[in-house]
């Protein structure tokens, strides 16, 4: 089993930490990982992303051309990611800044209003987490156990404080794409 994924938006929305969560969490089940990020030389406010390799077996190369799903987080990584996703994969959109629907029919579109899930457990620089969970929900990749202790190992004793905060906003983005 090989699965890919993209995530992507502007810089400081956290794409290329959720892909080392998913990483992270992957390696954690014995998977083979490579994460590859790309982000413009601007950095926070410009565009950031980054792609995940997820397989039984070594992975020979980072490059994600086809993903089996993908995060679009603002509406710029939308308009250039949404042809990327694989027919039957899963585009998830967040809903609080994107203005547009997606145009594929072919594949699963969950529409994640990711900005208020954070805002509404308490954890407003949640919403990439929040995303990451309603990704969780309809392409499980990895245990939600698992997920917790890569968020845990990821964010380390520096910033370990964040953690609860960020179980509740993976845990409401997987209630609400559920719905």
């Amino acid at each position: 089993m090989t699965k890919q994924y993209i995530f992507a938006g502007f810089g400081g929305q956290g794409m290329l930490l959720i892909g080392k969560f998913l990483a992270m969490a992957s390696m954690l089940e014995g998977k083979h990982v490579s994460w590859l990020p790309s982000y413009g030389p601007e950095m926070r406010g410009g565009t950031a992303n980054c792609s995940v390799t997820v397989s039984d077996e070594p992975v020979a190369s980072p490059m994600v051309e086809k993903a089996d799903a993908i995060i679009a987080m603002n509406r710029p990584s939308l308009d250039k990611f949404e042809s990327h996703v694989k027919p039957g994969g899963v585009l998830v959109i967040n809903s609080s800044i994107i203005d547009r629907k997606a145009e594929r029919d072919d594949i699963t579109v969950v529409y994640c209003d990711a900005n208020k899930i954070a805002e509404a457990v308490g954890n407003p620089k949640g919403a990439n987490v929040a995303i990451l969970g309603a990704l969780m929900a309809k392409d499980p990749a990895c245990s939600i156990e698992s997920m917790v202790e890569a968020i845990r190992i990821e964010l380390g004793e520096r910033k370990a404080r964040f953690l609860e905060g960020n179980k509740k906003a993976l845990m409401a983005g997987i209630e609400e794409a559920n719905k």
